[in-house]
């Protein structure tokens, strides 16, 4: 009997692959009478009420799947919270591994079989649960597995990968591997040496140079790209000199304050901007006198508050400066930077059409093989994990519409932009923007406030501004236990301040 049903299994198999492919097309012909998720947030309009917590508990009870949505993206903020903890005890499992893996060398008198040494599986795990990038890809997976529970497989996989736009993930990924190569990172650190030239050229001088203008490129390269420019260089310029821990934070939370409002003196740079940009007819004039002399001016406030709190340590790492700049690196030729500010410009240009950056990366890459000798090694990986970290973001971002929306349509101007600014330290602010368009009635000035809001509380947290990510992977390892959430917030507070003072008072 045992063989006799062995000869059965293929036909078995054939006959449940058949029902699962008769169910899957079943499925995507019954599409069209899928009831749309996440619902609609003009399907509230029967149930909202007048108070805000009214509101919030009906449309709560009109779909308990909100509630779930939201818990979720709770646990995974609060994750954000406890990557340092998950890194340490990974650490710490590691360290067992390799005392026990010690100890039966010891005991079997061999030290080397030709054989890799056992991996800790643990580690392993405790490792990936603790970096950020990971964190939210991870809950996507949670929060699938809950859509696929309250509202059935085809609703999961249509959200997933229909509705949910992945644009700007893999749009981050490419502008960050283009912005990384050496070409472009030595035009810009030319750019930048001839500012830090003013003062010498000493660490302090590098320190103001990169802090303001890489920012601003951000209004032409867009913000991603500023972002991998400004990090990279500060690591060669100011992280490698080992300054204290707590202007490590102060620099980095000013990186991520300056880069998020450096992006508004165009209306076609930052993703906060470009939300709004169409829907309210910000153009190029409207974006650079209403918003880009506050950006301006909350910048170079910002850089010279935390220079004068920490003018004594900045001026005093001169000396270590002298060492770094010692070895001279081979020049790149005109016109091989020319072909990187020609791919960097058309990504760019393509920023809302994936098949086209995508495809121009590709000859990218082609070109980059063909000039190697001119060109450091393509870095992917943190490019592709910031994207993953975007990805899952946007996953989660795009359920949390039916409680943000009514929280920014009842505020007035001034709380409009506190509202906005804190709800972006526990969301990308280019969703806050992009439901700021959703709430019907809004004047020009409140209009100014949310989007001035939500840019002023992009350094905050990591999850804030879409490059955050990016900054925090290239810098994180001067950090001895990677870059703490509640670090980051302090060194990001101050220009905070300094910038809504900017924005709302100048």
């Amino acid at each position: 009997m045992f063989f006799a049903a062995l000869r059965r299994l293929p036909v078995a198999a054939a006959a449940w692959v058949l029902w699962l492919t008769a169910t899957a097309v079943g499925a995507a012909e019954g599409a069209g009478a899928r009831p749309a998720f996440p619902r609609p947030l003009a399907d509230y309009a029967g149930v909202d009420a007048p108070g805000l917590g009214a509101t919030l508990t009906a449309r709560a009870a009109a779909d308990p799947f909100n509630v779930v949505a939201t818990c979720i993206f709770v646990l995974a903020v609060l994750h954000t919270f406890l990557a340092g903890k998950f890194r340490h005890w990974a650490h710490v499992v590691e360290e067992r591994h390799c005392a026990r893996l010690a100890r039966k060398r010891q005991a079997t008198d061999t030290n080397d079989d030709g054989t890799p040494d056992e991996v800790s599986f643990g580690g392993q795990v405790l490792h990936f649960l603790g970096e950020v990038e990971a964190i939210f890809g991870i809950w996507a997976v949670v929060l699938g597995a809950a859509v696929m529970g309250f509202k059935g497989l085809d609703t999961a996989i249509h959200y997933i990968a229909d509705t949910v736009n992945y644009t700007e993930p893999m749009f981050v990924v490419v502008i960050m591997a283009l912005a990384s190569t050496r070409p472009v990172l030595r035009l810009a650190e030319q750019a930048m040496k001839g500012v830090a030239s003013l003062g010498g050229g000493r660490p302090v001088a590098w320190w103001l140079s990169i802090l303001t203008l890489a920012p601003l490129l951000g209004s032409l390269i867009t913000e991603p790209a500023a972002m991998t420019i400004g990090a990279l260089l500060l690591a060669k310029q100011f992280y490698g000199l080992n300054p204290s821990l707590g202007l490590k934070y102060a620099t980095l939370g000013l990186l991520f304050v300056n880069i998020s409002i450096g992006g508004t003196l165009t209306h076609f740079a930052a993703p906060p901007v470009l939300m709004v940009a169409a829907a309210w007819g910000w153009d190029l004039k409207f974006m650079f006198t209403h918003f880009g002399w506050h950006a301006v001016s909350g910048i170079v406030l910002s850089n010279a508050t935390y220079l004068l709190v920490f003018r004594k340590e900045l001026f005093a790492l001169k000396a270590a400066a002298v060492d770094k700049t010692l070895k001279a690196e081979e020049p790149v030729p005109a016109w091989v930077t020319g072909m990187h500010v020609v791919f960097l410009g058309f990504t760019v240009w393509m920023a809302h059409y994936p098949a086209l950056f995508i495809g121009g990366f590709l000859f990218f890459l082609a070109f980059a093989q063909a000039t190697a000798h001119h060109q450091s090694k393509v870095e992917l990986k943190s490019p592709l994990l910031v994207g993953f970290f975007l990805a899952g973001l946007v996953i989660h971002g795009g359920l949390q519409a039916w409680w943000i929306q009514p929280v920014l349509g009842r505020l007035g101007e001034v709380p409009l932009f506190a509202g906005a600014t804190v709800l972006t330290a526990f969301n990308d602010n280019a969703l806050i923007t992009y439901l700021a368009t959703l709430v019907p009635g809004f004047s020009p000035e409140l209009k100014f406030a949310v989007v001035a809001g939500a840019v002023t509380g992009g350094g905050l947290t990591v999850i804030a501004n879409a490059p955050n990510p990016a900054g925090q992977s290239i810098l994180q390892k001067y950090f001895p236990e990677g870059v703490s959430p509640l670090g980051l917030f302090l060194g990001a507070l101050v220009p905070t301040v300094i910038v809504a003072f900017s924005f709302m008072v100048l």
